[in-house]
């Protein structure tokens, strides 16, 4: 059996305890090389805390470009005096239709599907059906002005477009007491104990928040007890991982353990929540061995861990550990979301090497191409990554606020005014999930890492573009041979389905793709008998000619219920006749602790 030399690094006591690192760095430390270099970085540190790590020159440059086009472009400026003329005129239609039938249910103006805000029957009748209309409107047509002028790069009209979207629904109607009907019909019912309610419930987040705790009712769910709960040993530690190995439930497993290797911006229990929707306890309930890489969640002193790192002590020492203990001669290798992306680096690098110790490769929700990587693309330029990686200097990580910013900002409808209108001015709580807790448990990045991720795969496209090195040798997505099974998500915003797609372009092997319901993480934790559930599946023979997208999801047929019945049938399909399980660590790596381990507490 072929092996690739230069990613397997292996540490001199592969059961080590300590969390010290125990290797070096492959590339040069991140160092200031003068004192006015180092003034910079802690001048523009400070301004990070108060811009929320946005690059008010990114900005500044985008509105410029922007209005700098426009001003030389009076045709368009003349499509939009008509455009805000016809809407005036359809405005003062429908108010004079709502002054002589007050609850009509016609509207001039329809919002988009995914805006929720004004569904209550409530915003129907008058005058809140003309306050919502009037909104949609003058949101339209802010749109029409941000958008299609001539000149202006994709890049600042995506960003001038963005941000004037998010100061518009600052001043949405469904956002203030006095304009949306619900929260007035709740205080006049309530004599606005709902407020006081909201009050006390501003109280105790901003309380928690500054005390450094997690939100309210994360505490019904507690890691080892009611989630990240199914059996296993921690069987092999270094400084960056913990390699959990599951206990089987069956008689016989397939003799292909699966590897899981998570994504490190959150703690890798995703994948097993409770008991009714764990992805890890489904597979040991059909006969599958299975491990689960859970990451370190890094501080200070791993400013200058690299990809690289996460490579060679990541996903290359959690598959030699996989292979001592169960001397498998293949393994099902699956990634998730930042995971899978690196999971198809390490394919990649293996298969340049000859080294075919991969039976099949999985990704969900995993770009390799990130052309087309959706809003989160809105951040990333060569001012927003200098400011962030100033920013991840003063501290040698990425902060787990600044990550949930950007993420709430990219569905602040949803994560930030709908939370702040339920929670504080209608004075409910929505009840925790599991899911939900998990969201809460967020991680930090090392600032090289971080840097390099955004640099050489967001900005540039090095891996999808063939100039990703690995060992100092560049690698190809087209050289993996072995099948791979991807699994988009319908509205996913963190890895638009269209953009995880793409790895059909650059693939020369079986494909299986599927899409599912659901967004980024609900998608994949869709468990049998989660209700209003389907995916679509097709399977790409290396030789088929490529379908678009769009043509593709047309075309294939809607399957109501989970994807994950159709993913162990897949397996079973690539694995060999059931055997006796394999022994909870061997051959040097005997058990640690129980799972889910050390790593996952850490703070």
């Amino acid at each position: 059996m072929a092996h690739v030399t230069s990613l397997h690094s292996r540490q001199p006591d592969a059961n080590q305890t300590a969390y010290e690192p125990t290797y070096q760095s492959n590339r040069p430390a991140y160092t200031i090389t003068s004192m006015e270099q180092a003034l910079d970085k802690v001048l523009k540190a400070a301004q990070a805390r108060f811009t929320g790590g946005l690059s008010p020159i990114a900005l500044q440059a985008a509105f410029a470009d922007w209005a700098l086009h426009l001003s030389s472009a009076p045709g368009k400026q003349l499509e939009l005096v008509e455009k805000a003329f016809d809407k005036t005129k359809r405005f003062a239609s429908y108010t004079a239709q709502c002054a002589a039938n007050p609850n009509t249910s016609e509207t001039c103006i329809t919002p988009l599907p995914q805006d929720r805000r004004f569904t209550d029957d409530a915003w129907k009748k008058y005058p809140f059906n003309a306050m919502s209309q009037a909104f949609l409107l003058h949101q339209q047509w802010w749109h029409n002005a941000t958008t299609e002028v001539e000149g202006i790069t994709q890049q600042h009209e995506n960003v001038v477009e963005f941000a004037t979207r998010q100061i518009l629904d600052v001043f949405s109607p469904s956002n203030y007491p006095m304009t949306n009907p619900q929260i007035l019909a709740q205080t006049l019912g309530q004599g606005g104990m709902n407020l006081v309610r909201g009050w006390q419930n501003f109280l105790e987040d901003a309380s928690r928040a500054q005390a450094g705790k997690n939100p309210v009712g994360t505490e019904a769910f507690v890691v080892g007890r009611n989630t990240a709960n199914t059996p296993g040993k921690v069987v092999y530690r270094n400084a960056l991982i913990e390699l959990i190995q599951y206990a089987p439930t069956t008689d016989k497993v397939r003799p292909e353990p699966i590897l899981i290797v998570p994504a490190w911006i959150m703690k890798y229990y995703i994948l097993d929540l409770g008991d009714e929707n764990s992805l890890v306890r489904y597979l040991t309930s059909q006969g599958f061995t299975v491990f689960m890489v859970s990451w370190k969640n890094p501080d200070a002193k791993d400013r200058d861990l690299g990809l690289e790192d996460y490579l060679s002590h990541g996903v290359m020492d959690a598959i030699n550990a996989v292979e001592d203990i169960t001397k498998a001669t293949g393994i099902h290798a699956m990634g998730y979301c930042l995971g899978g992306t690196l999971l198809s680096i390490a394919a990649a690098a293996m298969a340049r090497d000859g080294d075919t110790r991969l039976k099949t490769l999985t990704l969900l929700a995993a770009q390799v191409d990130f052309t087309e990587a959706g809003e989160l693309t809105l951040f990333i330029n060569e001012s927003q990554l200098t400011y962030l990686e100033d920013m991840m200097w003063e501290k040698g990580y990425l902060d787990t606020k600044q990550m949930a910013g950007a993420f709430q900002l990219l569905r602040s409808n949803d994560l930030i005014w709908s939370r702040i209108i339920h929670t504080y001015l209608m004075g409910e709580r929505t009840q925790m999930t599991d899911l939900s807790a998990w969201n809460a448990d967020a991680t930090r990045m090392p600032y090289k890492m971080h840097s390099e991720y955004l640099r050489q795969l967001f900005l540039h496209n090095d891996l999808a573009e063939g100039r990703y090195t690995v060992g100092g040798r560049p690698v190809a997505i087209s050289d993996i041979r072995t099948p791979v099974f991807m699994v988009g998500t319908e509205r996913d915003h963190v890895a638009p389905w269209q953009s995880v797609y793409k790895f059909k372009l650059l693939s020369d092997t079986d494909v299986t793709f599927l899409l599912t319901s659901g967004g980024h993480n609900a998608g994949i934790v869709s468990e049998p008998g989660h209700p209003r559930r389907h995916y679509r599946i097709q399977t790409k023979s290396k030789d088929a000619r490529y379908t678009d997208p769009d043509r593709w999801m047309a075309e294939e047929t809607e399957i109501d219920g989970s994807w994950w019945p159709a993913y162990t049938d897949w397996l079973v399909q690539k694995s060999g006749d059931p055997i006796a399980p394999p022994k909870m660590g061997a051959n040097g790596h005997e058990p640690l602790c129980d799972a889910p381990g050390t790593y996952v507490f850490q703070d």
